[in-house]
């Protein structure tokens, strides 16, 4: 899931030149009340005016500078994926050289010196903020759109049971699971975890839910390629059922069934999927991750689908829970390119070559663990730490 690239733009720093000028002073100056303007305007010497027009020169030259040279390093960052993409759509071997091997450019030069003179506020349009739906939003969603309230798990082992027997029965390892959930939830988190409201936290900073923290997004994009399968499964439970239950479970096959249309009435790509996710009808379909007959299933294909595309793209050797989570995070052609990157490579690669700029910028651990090989490390190692604590031990115990 890629974020957009952070580019240099000229006309910022043209404008800022302006600042130079007596004149933009002077207009800063006028900006405030007279009795303001008068104390700024003694508070602040000619001498220290003109330090500061010459600090801001260097500063802004510096800093151009460093966007010139970071701008080039990310476009040869781009030009690099194309060309691995174009070799490896000719079925062609990837070399170490197809990669960029230095690390990004970092800004040592000057800070931006503070004005002595008041500045104007700039006029910003107010922004919107997109409200990150929680789970009382899901669950009132599903009642809206579907009439539909998901069954819940008595308590949080049978939740833990009913993953590690789909799961098992997927083909995925206890350690690939338990480790995959150490790592996403901390090793403590409950089946409807949500990103941000965990240990302690109080605000969602996302709508990542659940041991494999799926996106809305996923599971639109699950319940549109693996829905039929799904509805085949709780069939299977229905023809067990009778009374009661078996009416329930009728109910929850008739809405899958509709929530699967839902998600098949666009093309199959993220960008559409994504689109609908952000709807009161793809809210609904992501309280589908609570429920103990389907919840399972989503959580399991999550990862299951990282699986299969390693595989299909021929990859054979099964996943080490480390790679499986490169995946699980960066997306399965990206984390695939790290995972099938011999050692000695990986060694040498830096993190960077996996991300646009904006994202690369705003994720330290990539930052501080800056080729593949430590970058896989220092999961290993959150893995092998949070393993140990009582939500993962639990875990394993299911399998």
């Amino acid at each position: 899931m890629p974020l957009d690239a952070i580019r240099f733009r000229p006309r910022y720093f043209a404008a800022a030149l302006l600042l130079l000028t007596p004149q933009a002073a002077a207009l800063d100056a006028s900006a405030l009340p007279a009795a303001t303007a008068n104390a700024m305007a003694q508070a602040a010497s000619p001498q220290a005016i003109a330090e500061y027009r010459f600090r801001l020169k260097q500063y802004l030259e510096a800093r151009a500078a460093f966007e010139q040279e970071a701008g080039a390093y990310w476009n040869s960052i781009a030009e690099k994926r194309r060309g691995r993409n174009a070799k490896r759509r000719e079925h062609q071997p990837i070399a170490l050289d197809d990669y960029v091997l230095t690390q990004p450019p970092v800004y040592t030069g000057p800070k931006r010196p503070v004005n002595p003179l008041p500045e104007p506020e700039p006029e910003r349009p107010p922004r919107e903020h997109k409200a990150i739906p929680v789970v009382a939003d899901l669950l009132q969603a599903a009642a809206q759109q579907y009439q539909f309230k998901p069954q819940r798990p008595a308590s949080e082992l049978e939740f833990k049971r009913a993953y590690a027997r789909v799961a098992a029965a997927a083909g995925l390892t206890r350690e690939q699971a338990v480790r995959v959930y150490s790592f996403e939830t901390g090793g403590t988190g409950n089946y409807d975890v949500q990103s941000g409201i965990e240990h302690g936290g109080k605000r969602a900073i996302s709508t990542a839910i659940g041991y494999n923290q799926l996106l809305t997004t996923n599971s639109v994009e699950l319940i549109a390629e693996q829905g039929p399968e799904f509805v085949r499964v709780l069939k299977e439970k229905a023809a067990q059922l009778f009374g009661a239950p078996r009416q329930a479970m009728d109910h929850k096959i008739d809405v899958l069934k509709r929530m699967v249309a839902f998600a098949k009435s666009v093309p199959d790509e993220w960008a559409e999927h994504d689109r609908l996710a952000n709807t009161p009808q793809g809210w609904a379909v992501h309280a589908m991750v609570l429920d103990i007959d389907v919840g399972p299933l989503l959580q399991t294909h999550k990862l299951l689908t990282s699986v299969i595309f390693a595989r299909i793209k021929g990859y054979s050797r099964p996943l080490t829970a480390a790679e499986l989570e490169m995946m699980n995070l960066t997306g399965d052609g990206t984390g695939l390119d790290m995972v099938t990157m011999p050692q000695a490579m990986r060694e040498q690669v830096p993190t960077a070559n996996f991300f646009q700029r904006s994202g690369y910028e705003r994720n330290p651990v990539a930052i501080r663990n800056n080729t593949v090989a430590r970058l896989l490390a220092v999961t290993d190692s959150r893995m092998d730490s949070n393993s140990n604590l009582q939500g993962a031990r639990d875990l394993a115990a299911a399998f």
